[in-house]
């Protein structure tokens, strides 16, 4: 059995270097050119996953668009297996305006769809992102009033002031504003209270196994509390189960979202649903 000790770096040669650090680096080194790659050759897209009303009629609230890469030989990659590596980078803010891109697309040719899309504080400040909206806003006086853009709390942190700017500059267009990952970051109930977001998402770590978990049950109330306290529509995250959905609505979630009601999916779901109308 090899123990921690074999594995520092203090217990190398002079000189030697750490393989596990060698190895990180050289993984995060093959992801970056495997983006690259991706973004080159506009091998990009959204997989879609919806979000679903907790209470009666229970259809679809909106989608939200996840983005994805095409690897060399084709595979679809989840942004959870490189976003790490690009956020802080310009690749990271390249993909950003794909996101943006393919989301309005699928807006302009769906009319009837709400979608969100995540965004980040880097965003803003960078031009061609504000560009593509900017455009599509042009082309589109009404298709604001179907975007939500999803921003996580630790992003919202890093410049709240901008976020702030940002998100009063967009209320003319109707364009919704989600708080991601609710609970998991550091977001100060002053900065709270400035903020224009019209929903936020309780991050999932509280929302896997509260049936049999007391704190997360106790989180994810005052969770709701706050929320509710701002007006704000709340959505819980990883929803796997239907006791989980039976307990979320029962403490006044609003909408539901997690495998249970579908994965991610590349093929549009409402394109799907409409096949299975017109068959029906």
């Amino acid at each position: 059995m090899i123990s921690k000790q074999k594995l520092t770096r203090a217990n190398l040669p002079e000189g030697a270097e750490d393989p596990i650090s060698s190895a990180v680096v050289a993984r995060d080194v093959s992801t970056l050119d495997m983006v690259a790659e991706a973004v080159k050759h506009n091998h990009t897209m959204l997989a879609f996953q919806p979000v679903m009303q907790a209470l009666p009629p229970h259809e679809t609230a909106f989608y939200e668009g996840y983005m994805r890469v095409l690897d060399a030989t084709g595979r679809v990659i989840p942004a959870r297996d490189f976003m790490h590596v690009v956020y802080d980078k310009e690749i990271g803010r390249e993909l950003d305006c794909l996101a943006l891109q393919h989301g309005l697309r699928a807006l302009s040719n769906s009319p009837r769809i709400r979608l969100s899309i995540n965004m980040s504080a880097r965003s803003i400040g960078y031009r061609r992102w504000t560009k593509v909206l900017e455009n599509f806003l042009k082309k589109d006086k009404n298709i604001g009033e179907r975007l939500v853009l999803e921003i996580t709390e630790a992003s919202a942190m890093d410049a709240p002031e901008l976020v702030i700017d940002f998100m009063d500059r967009m209320q003319k267009y109707g364009i919704a504003f989600a708080l991601d990952n609710f609970g998991a970051g550091t977001t100060a109930i002053g900065h709270f209270r400035e903020f224009f977001f019209d929903a936020v998402k309780v991050d999932g770590q509280f929302i896997r196994g509260i049936c049999s978990n007391l704190d997360n049950q106790a989180v994810t109330r005052a969770l709701v509390g706050i929320a509710k306290q701002f007006d704000m529509l709340v959505v819980a995250e990883s929803v796997e189960t239907q006791a989980e959905a039976e307990f979320l609505v029962s403490i006044g979630v609003d909408c539901l979202q997690g495998f249970l009601y579908g994965a991610p999916t590349v093929s549009p779901p409402w394109l799907e649903e409409m096949k299975e109308r017109n068959r029906a």
